[in-house]
């Protein structure tokens, strides 16, 4: 015998059990003299006698009894490993990193879909990580990421699947007391023009690509020049510089429920033309184990969300 093989381990075990030779090879479907044979090869292995030999069957040698138990608490590790390897082929347990941007976090759909994740598989541990749009992309095709939330794609590399999970129209935010955020019961939608003139914050194209080229993009085709006052990495501090009276932004409608005593928002009368889109992104030829798990129950809530029940 040049190694020990779990094999030599069962078929040690399944003698030291059945007490008797050829009890144990019936019991393992194999013939007597065979076994014998790998039970004399695993003692000239170990180098002691496991086995003491008697007309009637065998028993354990001292050697043999401690052997037993090392050689049993291996087999228990090892099918223990192979039940959590079928586990992690089934998607019912693993790790999976997950990243999202800040306002996709902000979207109530995003912590909904986290604890049923946690609630229907909590064998799969998520590891989530806050990024900008182009850190989640990048990361996602460096195997960074499993999988990740955002708005509207930064770019769409090769090997990369973006689906698009649900809209929601964008609105205005604007300090509290601002002249545009009107009384309760004036509130009419405003337009472009009425934000022409304003100082404008805007989430730099890295963190937001969509909305901030899409926003301009309008702003040009009405003949209108924005005010452009400040550019952030990240939608939060969008909103915490619009809470503090820098400027106006236009945000996903979502995002309403930040600042609610510093911020009024606002509907935009273009707002059809600006949805935002919140995008699953993850590597088609990697959609196995925990990332199928989480992939399937995203879908199945956003269904579920829409209204949409279609496979």
């Amino acid at each position: 015998m040049e190694s020990l093989e779990l094999r030599h381990l069962r078929y040690f075990v399944a003698v030291a059990d059945a007490k008797h030779m050829t009890r144990a090879a019936e019991g393992l479907g194999i013939q007597q003299p065979p076994l014998s044979q790998q039970i004399r090869a695993l003692e000239d292995h170990l180098g002691v006698k496991l086995f003491v030999r008697h007309p009637r069957g065998v028993a354990l040698t001292d050697a043999g009894g401690l052997f037993l138990a090392e050689a049993r608490r291996l087999l228990q590790d090892v099918a223990a490993a192979e039940q959590r390897m079928a586990r992690l082929a089934r998607g019912e347990e693993g790790l999976l990193n997950v990243g999202f941007t800040s306002s996709a976090a902000a979207h109530v759909f995003t912590p909904a879909a986290l604890r049923a994740c946690r609630r229907e598989h909590p064998g799969i541990a998520l590891a989530l990580s806050e990024c900008n749009a182009a850190e989640i992309t990048e990361s996602v095709a460096a195997s960074r990421l499993h999988c990740g939330l955002l708005r509207v794609p930064v770019a769409r590399p090769a090997g990369l699947a973006f689906q698009t999970l649900l809209r929601e129209p964008v609105v205005v935010a604007l300090p509290i007391d601002h002249p545009l955020a009107g009384r309760p019961g004036t509130r009419r939608p405003l337009s472009l023009r009425d934000l022409a003139g304003e100082k404008l914050i805007l989430v730099r194209r890295p963190g937001a690509p969509g909305l901030y080229g899409n926003l301009l993009a309008l702003f040009e085709e009405k003949g209108l020049r924005p005010q452009v006052a400040a550019e952030v990495e990240r939608m939060m501090t969008n909103l915490n510089l619009v809470a503090a009276g820098v400027g106006v932004s236009v945000v996903p409608a979502s995002m309403q429920g930040q600042h609610p005593h510093a911020i009024v928002y606002r509907a935009l009368a273009e707002s059809a033309r600006l949805d935002a889109p919140l995008t699953l992104v993850y590597r088609e030829a990697d959609c196995a184990g925990p990332t199928a798990s989480f992939l399937a129950l995203m879908r199945r809530i956003a269904a579920e969300w829409t209204g949409d029940l279609r496979p």
